[in-house]
């Protein structure tokens, strides 16, 4: 475990999967955390129960990303929950994929709303973080692994495609307030995004793509993106960490050492 006593996060996407993780994580090693969630009130409140009840602290806050005045709204119940204190830790996790959204499938009304949300929310959500941020914060963006293989699902790759560039841009920019900003790019992790790794054989196939035989789990992104949010982590920013088990490494060769 880091140490984060004292400091404030908010994760954006908090209410399931990778963003709950990474909320109990951060939580966990003693961080207060606004858990945003768009919709899923119920699965925000579970929560922030589970981080409380095990001694951590946390606050839900509802804005759905996307749309006229989200930004507005996710401000005014994340600095009602700070309560004068100013964020240390920004995590941008809020993202969505249409898996209809191939070359010959694709509607702009689907690429837009998976702009507005991938490339767009974060993009605003950390401007509006900025004034609010003591130098020396942290500011992790949770990409995804399509950015180097490819994917039928064409705009969704594009959408964090555009997250990678901006996550090196806002290092340079922020370098001299010592606010550090990384990526982190799951590869196949289990997910309510990820349904399909329910099946047995989906899940048996993925794992022989896999250096580490098995896919992701939501744990193992957390833990990651704790380790950019920590003083561990002072002296690195603009990168982009793959935390994958090894996928696609190359074809499996059966050896045991």
């Amino acid at each position: 475990m880091t140490d984060l006593t004292g400091k404030t996060a908010l994760v954006t996407g908090a209410s399931r999967g990778i963003g709950r993780s990474i909320a109990e994580r951060l939580a966990a090693d003693g961080a207060l955390v606004a858990v945003h969630y768009g919709t899923n009130e119920a699965a925000a409140n579970d929560t922030v129960a589970t981080i409380q009840k095990s001694g951590g602290n946390a606050f839900a806050v509802r804005a759905e990303l996307g749309v006229d005045d989200d930004v507005d709204t996710l401000f005014a119940g994340l600095e009602e929950g700070l309560d004068g204190r100013p964020l240390d830790i920004l995590v941008n996790n809020a993202a969505i994929i249409d898996y209809d959204g191939t070359i010959d499938k694709i509607t702009r009304a689907a690429y837009d709303r998976q702009f507005a949300i991938n490339v767009r929310a974060p993009l605003f959500i950390t401007q509006r973080a900025l004034p609010l941020m003591r130098d020396g914060g942290r500011i992790i963006n949770v990409s995804s692994g399509v950015t180097w293989f490819a994917t039928p699902e064409i705009a969704y790759g594009m959408t964090k495609g555009a997250l990678n560039v901006f996550s090196r841009s806002l290092a340079q920019s922020l370098g001299a307030r010592g606010i550090t900003v990384n990526t982190v790019s799951p590869g196949i992790t289990e997910t309510d995004m990820n349904g399909w790794l329910n099946d047995p054989q989906a899940a048996q196939h993925v794992a022989g793509m896999i250096a580490l035989g098995r896919h992701g789990q939501p744990a193992d992104v957390g833990d990651a993106v704790a380790f950019f949010a920590s003083e561990d982590a002072r002296w690195i920013t603009g990168q982009t960490l793959e935390v994958n088990g090894g996928l696609l490494l190359g074809p499996p060769t059966g050896y045991a050492g």
